[in-house]
């Protein structure tokens, strides 16, 4: 079986009922991963793939939303954000300097500007549910993929939680 849309065309489902779509998009100078999988195609709606569409069209105001939340974390010390950051200060050391895009005084608000939205994951049968819809992954060097900044968002864009996928 297989399931029509406007924006994504033909999804098909492969022998287990699985369905996957991906496309790398282009965002300002980056190349962004966009990954739309389901375990199950018969639970995604017509819906959940509307508003899949219609967050990776809006990817920058969702990108603008994600990193709100992660500067909004930085005053709680034992968040995953400022421990994500304070590790990439400690093995970076001086060379985090180089990997910043704007220097404005505050290394971790810098850092956190400095990110690269590598991928975006949209979980197509999360619609609706208390799971994550959409996974964003940010990393301040996409090559060390092991150091990242998962933010979870519902279905409605908002962002549900921020982790590091150590």
């Amino acid at each position: 079986m297989a399931i029509e849309h406007d924006y994504f065309g033909l999804l098909e489902s492969g022998p287990d009922g699985s369905i996957f779509w991906s496309e790398v998009v282009d965002f300002g100078d980056q190349r962004v991963t966009v990954d739309l999988t389901a375990p199950d195609q018969d639970d995604v709606s017509a819906d959940a793939l509307d508003v899949a569409a219609g967050m990776i069209s809006s990817l920058e105001a969702i990108d603008l939303s994600a990193r709100n939340a992660m500067i909004s974390e930085l005053d709680d010390r034992t968040s995953e954000v400022t421990e994500y950051i304070l590790q990439q200060q400690e093995e970076l050391g001086e060379e985090l300097e180089t990997l910043l895009v704007d220097i404005s005084g505050d290394v971790h608000v810098d850092v956190i500007r400095s990110l690269q939205l590598v991928s975006m994951t949209i979980l197509a049968d999360e619609h609706g549910g208390g799971d994550p819809f959409a996974v964003l992954e940010y990393a301040l060097d996409p090559d060390a993929t092991e150091e990242v900044l998962l933010v979870n968002l519902t279905s409605d864009g908002s962002v549900q939680s921020v982790t590091s996928a150590e």
